[in-house]
C-alpha cells in the first residue's frame, strides 16, 4: 500500500502526518501544483491525500492504482467527482474541523474594520497617544453589535456557530438560503434582497456553486447599507472582487474583511491589492480554518478516512 500526500505543508510543518505510515508506505511533498506533476506523483499510489491539486482524468488515467482519494478540506472542486466514479475512486473529505476556528476569525476580522483597531494601534505605536494631555481618543468613531442586524448567506455548521456568537453579542440574526432548501427554524430566513437591505454586517459561510459565484456583486452592493459591513470566509469568488473595490471607492458600504479572494494566492492585478485603507478592509491569507487545533484535527480525520476505507466501512463519503 502506497499513500501519497500531495500538500503536505498544507497543513502547516508544526502537525506531524506520519500517523498514514501505519498503512503502508508513506511519501509527503510539501507542495504539488499543476497537472502534470500530479499525474507524475501518484502514478504508482493506492491512496492520495490532497487539498487543492487537480485530481481529475487528465492527472489520474494513468494511476492505475488509486482507490481512494481524501481531502485535507471540506470542499472538493479540485477532483473531477464524475470521473473517480466511473474509475471506481472513492473520494472523502472531511467536515466540521474548522468551524471553531472559521467563526473565531469572522469576528476578529469584523471587530478589526469596526473598531479601526489599525488606526488606534498606529495611533499609540507612533507616538500621538503619549503625546496628548487626555486620557483618551476616538477620532474615528464606532459602534455596538448589540441591537444589529447580523445577516448569513451558508447557515451550515459554520453559519450557525457565527449565530450563536452574533446572539450573545446581542444581534439580530438572519440568514438567506441559496439553495432554499435550508431545514435551519432557530433564525429567521429571508429573501436575498432582504438580506442585503437589512444587514449591518453579512458574512459568507456558503460552498462555492454557480447559484454563489458572483452573488455578492455590484448591484448587491447597491442594496446594502452605506454603514454595513461584509465578511468573506467562505470561497473568494463569492464575492466579485472588483465590485467590492468600487463599493467601498464609492461608499456604498462602510468596511470588509476577507480571508479568501478570487485566486490564491492574491495577484498583483486583484483590484482589491491596490486598496491600502485598513480602517475600511482588512485581508487575510486564507488562514481562517488554520487554528493549530483545526489543523491537527484535518489529519487526524483524515487519518481516520483512510482506516475506515481499508476496513470496508468508508466514512465522509463524496462517492
Amino acid at each position: 500500500m502506497k499513500i501519497v500526500v500531495l500538500e503536505r505543508n498544507s497543513v502547516g510543518t508544526d502537525v506531524s502526518v506520519d500517523g498514514f505510515e501505519k498503512f503502508g508506505e508513506l511519501v509527503t511533498y510539501p507542495n504539488t501544483v499543476g497537472t502534470d506533476e500530479v499525474a507524475q506523483r501518484i502514478k504508482d499510489a493506492d491512496i492520495v491525500i490532497a487539498n487543492k491539486a487537480p485530481l481529475n482524468e487528465a492527472s489520474l488515467k494513468d494511476a492505475a492504482n488509486v482507490k481512494m482519494i481524501s481531502e485535507f478540506a471540506t470542499g472538493y472542486d479540485n477532483i473531477d467527482i464524475e470521473y473517480c466514479k466511473k474509475r471506481g475512486i472513492r473520494v472523502c473529505n472531511v467536515v466540521n474541523y474548522s468551524t471553531e476556528a472559521v467563526a473565531q476569525h469572522t469576528f476578529a476580522l469584523l471587530l478589526y474594520v469596526l473598531e479601526k483597531l489599525r488606526h488606534y494601534d498606529d495611533y499609540v505605536k507612533g507616538g500621538a497617544y503619549a503625546a496628548q494631555s487626555r486620557f483618551s481618543n476616538f477620532d474615528k468613531p464606532f459602534t455596538e453589535l448589540s441591537g444589529k442586524t447580523w445577516g448569513i448567506i451558508g447557515m451550515g455548521n459554520i453559519g450557525q456557530k457565527v449565530a450563536k456568537i452574533a446572539t450573545a453579542f446581542g444581534c439580530r440574526v438572519i440568514f438567506h438560503s441559496v439553495t432554499g432548501n435550508s431545514k435551519v427554524t432557530e433564525y429567521e430566513q429571508v429573501s436575498f434582497d432582504e438580506l442585503l437591505k437589512e444587514s449591518d454586517f453579512l458574512s459568507l459561510h456558503c460552498p462555492l456553486s454557480p447559484l454563489t459565484k458572483g452573488i455578492i456583486n455590484y448591484d448587491a452592493f447597491k442594496k446594502m447599507k452605506k454603514t454595513a459591513f461584509l465578511i468573506n470566509v467562505a470561497r473568494g469568488p463569492v464575492v466579485v472582487d472588483g465590485d467590492l473595490k468600487k463599493a467601498l471607492d464609492e461608499g456604498l458600504i462602510a468596511g470588509a474583511g476577507l480571508d479568501v479572494t478570487s485566486t490564491e494566492p492574491m495577484k498583483d492585478s486583484n483590484p482589491l491589492s491596490e486598496y491600502k485603507d485598513s480602517d475600511k478592509l482588512i485581508i487575510t491569507p486564507h488562514l481562517a480554518w488554520a487554528s493549530t487545533e483545526a489543523r491537527y484535527r484535518d489529519v487526524e480525520e483524515n487519518i481516520k478516512n483512510v482506516e475506515a476505507f481499508l476496513a470496508g466501512n468508508p466514512r465522509n463519503v463524496i462517492v
